[in-house]
């Protein structure tokens, strides 16, 4: 078998490689979705949030068209983020390169499993440059060695790793419609006060037993905040959390005397809330008695506190998330933790932040250009929140235990490990086809 399989430069594999770097394009707020590096996470492309006109479209793409099945890679900030274009119509940003192998010699969604591999993504870094953002020019991605086995065969490879990556695809799916569902009633409840506004006009609360509705008042009162439901409260977010201190940190290499856990990051809190999956999390290795410091409770939420993307992103400190690993879960030196009175508030609070993040409106609280850091006295401080009583938060909460738990539930993160597993072992001949699929499919 491995005298069947062929290495050579990229270079000589590629029928394109086209490469919009130099170039900036005038954005728009609708229109093509602009592909940017933000945007290719984790082998998929998430949602763009940038665009260019449509009328500037053909003017844009004159080095070349994207087509189905082409691979982008981002080139630096993040460097070896890898992911597969679909048929949707996308413009290509900067810091993107796409690639499209031969048709007699490659295939696309094998190159794309390809590139994810330890020994290409290391390569890829041995040829960059740069200290604090690394970068690889052109010149340097030609010469990166790919190993090809027959044609056939990568398919067959890419048919067994597409499946489990279609699989992890529909949980998060599922997942990010639950997500979505709890966004909504939070909305409804707590922002529109839906109920409250159905009981003032004599009808009965949509979706909601009489034992809910109940808990819900029939009027508005006035306050600092406008028209809020009779009985409710304004309080400062600090009235009802506080901010908790961690112990000693961790270390990066296993020495006497210390214990691993895995450390949560911000930039982790993206994947946990959609698809509970934190396999990029690393692992430290942090002092028996600082571990027991940052541990986290039901009652804890965190928010990242430091960084242009996942500062200000909250995450409520589940029970379910503590049981995804075989370490403890810790939080990092740049994400802060929180403590509210009760699971219920945190879970609230979760949500509130959560929307913050959304509408951007956590800047108000972020200091800082370069490097933005969360001013959590500030938050504490100075962020006035509409309270309602302590039995509609477990109502709510009640309603997003099960959400959590599906979430958690760890099918996503299995499959995910199942894939990492069996991606190194297919590319290397070590695991055949054959016997992957009677793993997987």
């Amino acid at each position: 078998m491995a005298g069947e399989w062929n290495t050579m430069p990229l270079e000589d594999c590629m029928a394109a490689i086209i490469d919009y770097r130099g170039k900036t394009p005038e954005k728009t707020t609708f229109g093509v979705p602009l592909v940017t590096a933000k945007v290719i996470k984790g082998g998929r492309i998430e949602r763009p949030d940038e665009f260019i006109a449509e009328a500037d479209f053909d003017g844009w793409m004159r080095r070349g068209m994207p087509m189905p099945g082409d691979i982008v890679m981002t080139t630096e900030a993040p460097l070896g983020e890898i992911a597969q274009l679909d048929g949707a119509k996308v413009a290509l940003a900067q810091r993107v390169i796409t690639l499209r192998g031969k048709a007699d010699l490659l295939d696309n969604t094998f190159l794309k499993f390809l590139l994810q591999s330890r020994p290409v993504q290391e390569e890829l870094r041995s040829r960059a440059t740069g200290t604090t953002v690394l970068g690889i020019r052109q010149s340097e991605l030609r010469k990166v060695n790919l190993t090809l086995p027959p044609l056939p065969e990568q398919r067959a490879i890419a048919h067994v790793l597409g499946a489990l990556d279609d699989m992890i695809e529909v949980n998060r799916e599922i997942n990010e419609t639950l997500e979505e569902m709890a966004r909504a009633l939070f909305k409804s409840w707590f922002v529109d006060f839906d109920p409250v506004r159905a009981k003032l006009e004599g009808r009965p609360p949509a979706g909601m037993d009489a034992a809910t509705a109940a808990l819900f008042p029939d009027h508005f009162q006035d306050s600092d905040l406008g028209q809020i439901p009779k009985g409710w409260e304004v309080v400062n977010v600090g009235a009802i959390a506080e901010q908790s201190i961690g112990g000693q940190w961790g270390e990066d290499l296993p020495a006497e005397g210390l214990v691993p856990a895995i450390c949560l990051r911000g930039c982790d809190m993206e994947d946990l809330r959609k698809s509970g999956n934190s396999a990029r999390a690393p692992i430290r290795f942090i002092k028996p008695q600082a571990l027991e410091k940052r541990s986290m409770q039901n009652c804890d939420f965190l928010i990242a506190s430091s960084g242009a993307g996942p500062c200000g992103r909250p995450l409520w400190c589940s029970p379910n998330l503590q049981s995804m690993h075989q370490y403890e879960a810790i939080y990092s030196n740049f994400v802060k933790r929180f403590t509210a009175p009760s699971r219920a508030h945190a879970i609230f609070l979760d949500r509130l932040f959560q929307e913050k993040f959304d509408d951007d409106s956590i800047w108000d609280y972020i200091n800082g250009t370069s490097v933005p850091n969360l001013d959590a006295n500030g938050l504490l401080g100075g962020y006035k929140i509409t309270l309602p009583p302590v039995a509609i938060l477990e109502a709510y909460s009640d309603y997003c235990i099960p959400i959590f738990e599906l979430l958690y539930s760890g099918e996503s993160r299995d499959l995910a490990a199942l894939r990492d597993t069996l991606l190194p072992k297919l590319l290397s001949g070590e695991v055949s086809v054959k016997e992957a699929k009677e793993v997987v499919l």
